[in-house]
């Protein structure tokens, strides 16, 4: 093979690497409660969200006694546009925006708790901790920096929880995650109309482990403190690429990638003002700087590819939310939440074109009997109309195209779910409080 050919698919190869690691670690997915949603996810660690609040702090486990699952399913349904700005390349400006880049996605999740006795809890929580899926036009624009993201993660979270005495509570457990991406964008070949480009792809997967681990404490009746911790997840990515040219088909091959995601520290407020009436306060810190530079390696070259330099800061989420009990069998909450995001005009692409956001959300349970609790939220997100530029020099660089453009986005998510819930186990006296 000549030395033309060898040194354009490495180029190839570096191109695809460039937007495919940037699109794997900076967008999280926080829907994993219905209950907690509809209060922005305040006071989640502190158990706002009841068993499902383990994604946040396994401690809550020891809140509820006897048996206890929830299974929630929630739909997120974003809507965002990328419209080409002064400074993109004149021939490839001329092919338009992206339309709504925004694709529907259904996120289950669920989690479990059963208690031994009057000490021991066990449970497991199934999640997805990551996900995007996003899907410009075919031919536009920024054709050559993504023309479609999916990104997939399962988390499988067993725990076992230990009650100390009656203020505090302590949990830990191993976090099995799986990852998934397949990755599209246009391979931009000398000699052919950008209208007609071909697209190369990255496909990749990997299992990794961690753990979580947290506190309750509750100190007075009515006020209950939440401290937990997710650990980062180590993944080793075999992935492959493959380009639509026969001359690049041997190169094409394997990678691989080595990839740590951020830990999550939850803490979480719940606070009774009245028998009736509840507020809550959250924050959330995620470790996304801890990515910092990725090598992708070539399995097939045996070469390193490309270091990359990603650069992300770390994510803040604050929120703070009330419920009320209507009645005995119906509860109706609302919430307000602001992050910010790990990405701003350094460091955004077409595939992640994030900014800091916030939200509004409402819900409401409603107890059918003594076993069966009904759950339903919504929330809509604002995000900061952002900017984007891709090229000449930036950190998302293919053959020197210059992109820009301007990013108008929203989120609208709708939650349901349900709690089951048995009596408690026979078992000695419950712990007493001693002074």
């Amino acid at each position: 093979m000549n030395t033309r050919i060898r040194i354009g698919s490495i180029a190839v190869l570096t191109a695809l690497c460039a937007v495919t690691e940037a699109s794997a670690g900076a967008f999280g997915l926080r829907e994993q409660s219905t209950e907690a949603q509809g209060m922005g996810f305040a006071g989640a660690a502190a158990g706002s969200g009841g068993v499902s609040s383990m994604f946040w702090n396994p401690a809550v486990i020891t809140m509820r006694p006897g048996f206890v699952t929830e299974q929630n399913l929630t739909y997120l349904g974003p809507s965002a546009t990328i419209t080409p700005a002064p400074g993109t390349n004149p021939v490839f400006a001329r092919l338009g925006g992206s339309g709504d880049i925004g694709q529907g996605a259904a996120l289950p999740a669920g989690a479990s708790s059963y208690q031994i006795n009057d000490r021991l809890w066990l449970g497991i929580a199934t999640d997805a901790p990551f996900g995007l899926t996003t899907k410009p036009h075919q031919v536009w624009a920024g054709e050559v920096y993504g023309r479609s993201s999916r990104i997939f993660s399962l988390a499988i979270n067993p725990v076992l929880g230990f009650k100390v005495n009656e203020w505090l509570s302590v949990a830990a457990g191993p976090n099995i995650e799986y990852f998934r991406l397949t990755l599209r964008q246009a391979l931009p070949i000398p000699g052919i109309q950008p209208t007609v480009y071909p697209s190369s792809f990255l496909k990749g997967e990997s299992w990794g482990a961690g753990f979580t681990a947290g506190a309750t404490l509750t100190p007075r009746d009515g006020t209950v403190l939440g401290i937990g911790y997710r650990s980062s997840v180590h993944h080793d990515i075999d992935g492959s690429i493959g380009v639509p040219l026969v001359a690049l088909a041997p190169l094409a091959g394997q990678v691989r990638a080595r990839l740590n995601t951020p830990e999550k520290l939850s803490v979480g407020l719940t606070q009774a003002i009245s028998p009736v009436a509840r507020v809550n306060f959250g924050f959330e810190w995620d470790n996304w700087s801890r990515l910092g530079n990725i090598g992708i390696v070539s399995k097939t070259l045996g070469l390193p590819v490309n270091s990359l330099p990603l650069n992300y800061k770390d994510g803040y989420y604050y929120s703070i939310g009330g419920e009320y009990d209507v009645n005995a069998a119906l509860t109706v909450r609302a919430g307000f939440g602001y992050e910010t995001s790990p990405i701003d005009f350094s460091n955004r692409s077409v595939r992640l074109p994030d900014g800091d956001r916030y939200s509004l959300n409402v819900g409401a349970s409603y107890r059918w009997n003594n076993q069966l609790t009904l759950n339903a939220a919504y929330s809509h997100l604002f995000l900061d109309r952002s900017r984007i530029l891709a090229g000449l020099g930036r950190d998302y660089n293919v053959g020197n195209i210059a992109f820009a453009g301007v990013v108008d986005s929203s989120v609208d998510i709708v939650s349901v779910g349900f709690r089951y819930e048995f009596g408690a186990p026979s078992a000695p006296a419950p712990l007493v409080r001693k002074y």
